[in-house]
């Protein structure tokens, strides 16, 4: 194969974003405010800090500040696995016979083994600022958990981790890992909070969902001295904080003339997706590029494809501020699949708003699907994927093969989000051919929609 361009684009240390890049002030229509659950008007940074860092509540509600400053303390923690690598999927794209160019990056050679880190480090390290002596989160698949944990060891702050109970019993490796760094982990719904009890005594068997974890942390931190809780995807500042995927995949690309055509994520809570496209969504916005994005979430939870645009809650107690995004209702439970970190029953804000307008395409694809994706995928370029980012590996073998029909040459870049080596179980599950299709049917999302608050800016 001729190779004009390096299969593996590295980036230099000196060449690491300074600043994060805030999407939203390109955006001439803004996402939706965030409400008071209470008053139903936008919220004030008095509302959220006794629940978030101050710092994080700054960035979160911040519309209009293009670029924000990367402090020196969070760029020592990124030094440590960033820059990672844009790779040219040579051989893939030999295996497909397509005409396309195809660039993945990587962000799973980390310990965590996905882009999660992004985000963990700066919300640790913003708590420390503030005198926090703990923190709380919740996790679907384990990677945020893993990452908080790395983050919280690495800053010394305690951490208490809900992890919802069908991926704790899928992925004890994850619960080992998390353990071994100090957090404490709670397979969710628990007895530890009113919450969990409530939820248990309506269904004992639920394997969980990030709605109930999330309602586990917030009622923990709320009422615990010192302690915050923070979140690893949908809001604002989570997706602020990723954007330097999107930054050095773009630098990447400049290096060498590369044009993206088409930019694919998979889409859970939107925290990836957003952090990917953000500098070249912006170029869009601003009328510099025409490229196509596409977000790529499971058939079994299509918040996208087959939710709601309302204001709804983050949890399933209904505690949290409302926020305007595509949902499948809060008490949705999803189906057990193995990409449990796209098990959401919500959607970032900004990625909504983004494909409510029409910037931004939205599939959802099969489990068995998206497995077959992976092995193509991991046979011809040796990187075992996550079964999220397999999503995204899917569609970019699509649209390679739609080239391939067509004769174009376009650019496909695509986010490889993590490694899957603590998802060794969904692959067994694979290989023993045990993998089942889990497609909610229109009562099912009824249920869930059911859940979603009846208040004006829903009607």
């Amino acid at each position: 194969m001729t190779r004009s361009i390096p299969t593996r684009i590295y980036l230099n240390e000196d060449e690491m974003p300074k600043y994060w890049y805030n999407l939203r002030a390109e955006m001439k229509e803004k996402p939706d405010p965030i409400l008071h659950p209470g008053t139903l008007k936008p919220v004030v940074h008095a509302d959220m800090e006794p629940v978030f860092c101050k710092e994080a509540v700054k960035q979160e509600l911040d519309d209009n500040t293009r670029l924000i400053p990367i402090p020196e303390g969070i760029q020592d923690f990124y030094r440590a696995y960033r820059p990672s690598a844009l790779i040219r999927a040579y051989y893939l794209e030999k295996e497909l016979g397509t005409p396309a160019e195809i660039y993945y990056k990587f962000e799973g050679t980390n310990t965590s083994g996905s882009h999660k880190l992004n985000s963990a480090g700066p919300q640790a390290f913003y708590a420390k600022q503030e005198g926090i002596q703990s923190l709380t989160t919740e996790t679907g698949a384990g990677q945020w958990g893993t990452a908080l944990s790395m983050a919280c060891g690495f800053y010394g702050l305690d951490l208490t981790v809900y992890m919802v109970r069908v991926s704790s019993e899928q992925k004890p490796y994850r619960k080992a890992v998390m353990e071994t760094y100090g957090a404490k982990v709670i397979p969710s719904p628990s007895n530890t909070t009113e919450a969990g009890r409530k939820i248990l005594a309506s269904d004992p068997n639920t394997g969980g969902s990030l709605g109930c974890a999330i309602s586990e942390a917030i009622e923990t931190a709320v009422k615990t001295d010192k302690c915050r809780y923070v979140l690893g995807s949908v809001l604002n500042h989570v997706a602020l904080h990723q954007s330097i995927i999107g930054l050095e995949t773009k630098t990447a690309l400049d290096k060498y003339g590369i044009k993206p055509d088409i930019i694919i994520a998979c889409a859970g809570g939107g925290s990836n997706l957003a952090g990917l496209i953000a500098p070249f969504m912006g170029e869009k916005l601003t009328g510099k590029s025409n490229a196509r994005f596409i977000a790529v979430e499971p058939a079994s939870c299509p918040t996208l494809t087959r939710g709601r645009y309302v204001y709804d809650f983050g949890d399933s107690a209904q505690t949290t501020p409302l926020l305007r995004m595509y949902t499948l209702g809060g008490s949705f439970m999803p189906s057990k699949n193995h990409a449990g970190g796209l098990r959401y029953h919500g959607m970032s804000p900004i990625v909504s708003k983004l494909f409510h307008d029409g910037h931004l395409e939205a599939r959802s694809e099969n489990q068995t699907d998206i497995f077959d994706a992976a092995i193509r995928f991991m046979k011809t370029e040796g990187i075992l994927p996550a079964p999220e980012s397999a999503h995204a590996i899917k569609v970019a073998i699509d649209e390679a093969l739609e080239c391939k029909k067509s004769g174009e040459k376009k650019v496909i870049v695509f986010g490889l989000s993590g490694t899957g080596y603590f998802d060794l179980s969904a692959y067994m599950a694979y290989n023993a051919k045990t993998l089942t299709d889990m497609v909610p049917s229109d009562e099912d999302l009824e249920r869930g929609f059911a859940s979603i608050p009846n208040i004006p800016q829903n009607k």
